[in-house]
């Protein structure tokens, strides 16, 4: 499947007569068989640019070319663009009075006209795909929110779709279901050679699993390119701001009687989040060093972990208010602890800063 975007826009009118322009002049080719991300801030167009992909939402102006054809035109069938192009919502939208596999075999049944047999075959084949095949008898209201996605994959793929749309596909996720989904989309992207458009929040997942990369930003496509470039190289202004964001998760121990199982459960879905979940033992066991052995005498702490999606850096920062020297200089530092630590990192910066002094260990 070859889509050709030209000149796409989209305004919504308000009820006060006002307008709000989404997209501007959105052009863009894409090929069979690539795997598109979608990045960019929030409020941008992203989803509503993918809506328009398969019909969900009419463009204001411009037109869509799916294999040659325009799907704005007059008496073109949106119904067949759909059995060619499949999508995965933010929200499941699982019947809930069917099975997992009921809800997998329906539209190939209803709509492809499959008999039972063999969508229910195919269907286990696509479950097991997913790693749902023990829930098929199950109704979706016992699952979880990563397992509801995941058969809502499954269910989009037993259209046999030529392309698949995913809409921000883990942003409805708790942290902790966020990997499991990705991994999915990973698998697909590697062994089925499917054109995949994907809108993300996920900037390693995105840098990992594309071969071209989309940056949207005020209702235009400011850059495309390989994510090489996009992430590393990015010529727009825009783009680099983006792409340099670097995630922070901020504690402040101002006391003994902090509650550190707290923290480390925060920085534990921190790690699940930004996929980076590797990071988050020996990032854990950094930071109770830190904090309850090696600078216990040290308070007020700030503690900042900290993940830079362009560098793949993943980071924790101690900071002392008002301090001009390093503490690890001083007599009574714990000198184990402080060789544990210089051995689960790859590099630990000791900086004066405008506030104080700060120790901070990459991973």
């Amino acid at each position: 499947m070859n889509i050709s975007v030209r000149h796409i826009s989209k305004v919504y009118s308000n009820p006060d007569g006002s307008s709000l322009r989404v997209l501007k002049d959105v052009n863009c080719e894409i090929s069979q068989g690539e795997v598109i991300s979608i990045i960019g801030p929030s409020g941008t167009g992203k989803s509503t640019f993918l809506r328009m992909l398969n019909g969900l939402e009419t463009p204001s102006g411009g037109e869509i070319l799916v294999d040659g054809e325009n799907i704005l035109s007059k008496g073109y069938s949106l119904s067949r663009l759909r059995k060619r192009m499949g999508m995965v919502f933010q929200s499941f939208n699982l019947f809930g009075d069917m099975t997992v596999l009921e809800n997998v075999i329906f539209a190939p049944c209803r709509l492809l006209k499959m008999d039972v047999e063999t969508a229910k075959a195919e269907g286990m084949a696509l479950l097991r795909k997913v790693g749902m095949a023990e829930k098929a008898s199950v109704f979706p209201s016992t699952l979880s929110g990563g397992q509801k996605q995941r058969v809502a994959i499954a269910r989009c793929l037993a259209m046999k779709p030529e392309a698949v749309l995913f809409d921000e596909p883990t942003s409805a996720l708790d942290p902790t279901m966020v990997g499991e989904v990705l991994s999915v989309i990973r698998q697909l992207a590697r062994d089925t050679g499917m054109t995949m458009i994907i809108v993300t929040h996920e900037m390693e997942f995105a840098r990992e699993v594309s071969t071209r990369v989309f940056f949207m930003n005020e209702g235009l496509i400011y850059e495309d390119g390989t994510p090489e470039q996009i992430f590393k190289n990015p010529v727009h202004s825009a783009t680099k701001a983006f792409v340099q964001r670097i995630q922070k998760l901020k504690f402040d121990i101002t006391s003994p009687d902090f509650d550190f199982y707290g923290m480390q459960s925060e920085m534990s879905q921190f790690c699940i989040k930004y996929n980076v979940p590797e990071k988050r033992d020996v990032l854990t066991h950094i930071t109770e060093e830190m904090t309850q052995v090696v600078l216990k005498d040290f308070l007020p702490l700030h503690v900042v972990l900290s993940y830079n999606a362009q560098q793949s850096e993943t980071a924790v920062a101690f900071m002392m208010e008002g301090r001009t020297s390093s503490p690890l200089a001083e007599e009574g530092i714990d000198d184990i602890s402080m060789m544990m630590v210089r051995a689960m990192s790859k590099e630990i910066i000791e900086e004066s800063t405008s506030r104080g002094f700060r120790i901070k260990v990459i991973v």
